[in-house]
């Protein structure tokens, strides 16, 4: 099972998805899109659900991803585990992840077989079966992989805490995962509860990307998930961000050989009306290409290898949030004995540099000629495009921006980074977490373990 932070993922993915969509709805609401693409006698399959972290509600947090893993413990006419035997019997490969805002379930196989994949997604769609000792064991399992993703690793702990302070009364400042109290004292009606709120059609979205016939897959599609019926979907209320009117800092103590600093600057996500205004959020996207995005990016040349302030640095933007709210996000791991105010300073040069003077003409052509060149990489992964749509769909977008994409990125102008760094990346939105290194236990032992599903 994975979790998915989305850090932006559409950087250097252009619109080679749009070109060959098709799409179809089911008469239960269900959105159908297909991307056709006959290269290999492969497809990938994929359910999108518009539920994740999002959607939770304080004293249940993580049940989002609880469910996910619930989702491979059987249905009225299946065991435990068996999605995952039949999948790997004919030859495929199948998982899930669980991200602030959706969950995701997918299988890549020979494309004889997508008949297979459909039938079990759409039988686990309304056919789960929940027991309380499946759950029982089932937790267990989530909270050893908190302790192996957050609770053993420094920097994600200190990321855990960049978030809950950062986003004080949005869900976003809860950990995907979910903390550890709340699924101490989780039950299985809390997983029920949430099937029954968002595992319905109407809410639900597939992908299928591959060696596939459109109107092949929209047989398909009805003959399986046709008759499932629609279900009132519970309504979202707005949440609503409180306004940020200062620095907010935190230190974190923790066993490391090295400290660590995080900044993030609130910052808008791209408007779910494409006909807006998106000036600002395609200049903070290449902001964030200029200042992290190869080894020739400014934050590696001037803070890592010029000063040797830090053994590495860099920055992310996620551009598209189903929340409407982002993150512009700064990381540097400082070199030993170089102080965290020391590298947080020097991070606060760079933007300042390009508040002062902009960016020059050769690293906007280097951002703009990855972005093309995106485009040819872009096309050799099936998965990844069926990914795009299903990313866009679901949280609210259409897969059609993908249209956009390029041509709005090659008109960013200096200018405009000089201004969205100037208006947005102030004290006055900033929150900043440090981690303080403690002394390594060389007796400690992880106390967490991965795990697949």
């Amino acid at each position: 099972m994975q979790l998915f932070k989305l850090l932006f993922l559409f950087i250097l993915t252009p619109s080679v998805v749009s070109a060959e969509v098709h799409e179809a709805t089911l008469n239960n609401g269900m959105k159908i899109f297909v991307k056709e693409d006959t290269r290999s006698p492969v497809v990938v399959s994929q359910v999108w659900y518009r539920a994740g972290s999002i959607d939770e509600v304080n004293g249940k947090t993580g049940i989002a991803h609880v469910l996910e893993h619930m989702m491979f413990k059987g249905t009225k006419t299946s065991r435990p585990g068996e999605f995952s035997e039949i999948i790997a019997a004919a030859g495929g490969r199948e998982n899930a992840f669980t991200g602030a805002d959706y969950t995701c379930y997918f299988q890549q196989l020979e494309k004889s077989q997508l008949p297979v994949a459909l039938k079990m997604e759409a039988d686990r769609m309304q056919n789960l079966i929940i027991t309380e000792e499946e759950f029982n064991k089932e937790i267990n399992v989530v909270m050893e992989e908190r302790r192996w993703r957050t609770d053993d690793k420094p920097t994600s702990k200190a990321n855990e805490l960049m978030q809950s302070l950062a986003f004080v009364s949005h869900p976003y400042g809860r950990p995907i995962v979910g903390w550890m109290d709340d699924l101490e004292n989780m039950h299985y009606s809390d997983a029920q509860e949430w099937y029954n709120d968002w595992y319905a059609p109407n809410n639900a979205i597939l992908v299928v990307a591959g060696d596939v016939s459109s109107t092949d897959v929209f047989k398909l599609a009805k003959k399986y998930f046709g008759n499932i019926p629609s279900r009132k979907i519970k309504e979202r209320k707005p949440q609503i961000e409180a306004k940020q009117k200062g620095v907010r800092r935190a230190e974190l103590k923790a066993p490391s050989k090295l400290s660590y600093i995080q900044m993030g600057y609130k910052v808008p996500a791209l408007d779910k009306n494409l006909d807006k205004d998106s000036t600002e959020i395609y200049a903070l996207e290449v902001l964030a290409g200029i200042l992290s995005n190869t080894s020739t990016s400014r934050l590696n040349q001037n803070v890592v290898n010029n000063a040797g302030f830090a053994v590495s640095a860099s920055a992310s933007y996620a551009m598209l949030t189903r929340g409407g709210l982002s993150l512009f996000e700064l990381y540097a791991t400082p070199s030993e004995g170089v102080s965290v105010e020391k590298v947080e300073k020097a991070l606060k040069d760079e933007l300042a540099k390009i508040v002062e003077n902009g960016v020059t003409e050769d690293e906007l052509s280097r951002i703009k000629t990855g972005v093309i060149a995106g485009d040819v990489y872009q096309k050799d992964s099936v998965f990844y495009q069926g990914m795009q749509i299903g990313q866009l769909e679901t949280m609210g977008y259409s897969y059609k921006l993908m249209d956009q994409y390029t041509n709005k990125i090659k008109k960013v102008t200096s200018e405009q980074i000089q201004m969205v760094a100037k208006k947005y990346l102030v004290d006055e939105a900033l929150t900043l977490v440090t981690l303080d290194p403690q002394p390594l236990d060389p007796n400690y032992k992880p106390q967490g373990k991965p795990h697949v599903h």
